[in-house]
């Protein structure tokens, strides 16, 4: 709603500024996207549908929590009594969005170093090595951001549930349905959560896909949050009957490295860890359990934006480094051998020159030998095979014998000369 109230005012602003005889917004934000020129006409993107939904429209229209789980965090929220709720869940709101990530080691030994050069250069500071440690640690505690891990016992569960139910359910409903719309084939069958919290995660994938998935894993280091997020699955009791069946929690990731799910959310956790090493780490661990999609979900701050495209960063230059492993090896059957079969394998790199190609041969014989290939002597077909070739490949000539090579390669129509 607020999206659309800044529409308007942004609309009204253009058209003011038109009266007064200026451009447009519109036409000035032209030149931003030179690239752009028109439309994709040629792939009828449109069909019969209007311009206001059109297939690249992917935002969701308002998200409303299920009437199931609101009534069941309702429910809880009047059973626990808490005093003053509405400014706790403010408190915690505000503390959760001012959050900042957590000053790594190397950053705060270079914050010191440069401190202790600071107060070096004031001739005024007497210079004992105590004081000015002193001085340099109460700099950094006065400039340095102090970050705390939040433990989630019962109360603040409740307090966090109140708090972030509803944004956590919206957010991650809005990523399933960009590969609902993107992917409708797509139908799942299993899903992890990784700081499930208060389970929103499960909640908005049945409301999802909820006729193919058959398996949810909520993982969460905190005990109380996994028995909320049950109570809140079974109407706000510990013995009702689950919104949602095939709901598994569990405190701790699957040890099993072979065991992967179609989709792995991680929602507002990364942000939870106290080093950017326990992150990667992290990141990594999922990656490795997602068989189709991995879903990060951060605060819109900066430090929540860094967060992802760290991660994305991580995963998308993460490409294992190509070993090249030498190797001999001999394969022998009973029987003729085949002439279909009898050409020669490639030993060595292959030397691609210009307009010639060097390739070191094992011949049937058992001989090695040494052919350098042109297009005008050996024919086109021939030499693309060369240049295509690669060391313990059979290149598809028929090498002469031992006893046939010639005496200089100049006479050699192959161009083949004796190496072994």
């Amino acid at each position: 709603m607020a999206t659309a109230r800044g529409l308007r005012h942004l609309l009204t602003c253009s058209r003011w500024r038109r009266g007064r005889g200026e451009a447009p917004q519109s036409r000035a934000l032209a030149a931003v996207v030179p690239g752009v020129s028109q439309v994709d006409n040629n792939s009828d993107f449109l069909g019969k549908r209007p311009h206001r939904r059109h297939p690249g429209i992917l935002h969701l229209p308002c998200v409303e929590v299920p009437p199931a789980l609101a009534a069941a965090a309702q429910s809880l929220l009047l059973e626990s009594s808490m005093p003053n709720v509405e400014k706790q869940v403010q408190a915690l709101t505000n503390y959760l969005w001012s959050r900042r990530l957590p000053v790594e080691p190397e950053e705060l030994q270079r914050r010191a170093v440069h401190l202790e050069e600071k107060f070096l250069e004031n001739p005024d500071l007497l210079q004992v090595e105590e004081k000015l440690r002193e001085a340099v640690l109460r700099a950094l505690r006065k400039t340095t951001y102090h970050w705390q891990e939040l433990s989630y016992h019962e109360s603040l569960s409740l307090v966090y549930m109140a708090a972030r139910l509803d944004g956590g359910f919206a957010a991650v409903s809005r990523a399933f349905h960009e590969i609902r719309a993107r992917v409708p084939e797509f139908q799942p069958q299993t899903l992890m959560d990784f700081g499930s919290g208060t389970g929103s995660v499960t909640w908005a994938a049945h409301s999802a896909w909820g006729q193919s998935l058959r398996e949810y894993m909520c993982v969460d280091s905190s005990a109380a949050m996994l028995v909320l997020a049950e109570k809140l699955l079974k109407g706000g009791s510990e013995s009702g009957e689950p919104y949602v069946p095939g709901v598994f929690f569990r405190r701790f990731l699957p040890v099993s490295p072979k065991v992967q799910f179609d989709v792995v959310v991680s929602a507002f956790s990364l942000s939870e860890l106290p080093s950017k090493a326990d992150r990667t780490e992290l990141v990594q661990t999922l990656w490795r359990k997602t068989s189709h999609f991995l879903i990060l979900v951060e605060n819109g701050t900066k430090a929540g934006h860094c967060l992802l495209m760290d991660a994305r960063d991580l995963v998308l230059k993460n490409k294992k480094k190509q070993k090249e492993e030498k190797f001999s090896m001999v394969i022998l059957a009973r029987g003729s051998p085949e002439e279909a079969n009898r050409w020669p394998r490639i030993t060595q790199p292959v030397l691609k020159r210009p307009r010639h190609v060097h390739c070191h041969l094992c011949c049937p014989d058992g001989h090695m030998q040494h052919a350098v290939i042109t297009a005008r002597q050996h024919g086109r077909d021939l030499y693309r095979c060369a240049r295509v070739s690669s060391w313990g490949d059979l290149l598809p000539v028929i090498t002469p014998s031992e006893s046939e090579l010639p005496l200089s390669p100049a006479e050699d129509p192959l161009g083949v000369d004796k190496e072994a």
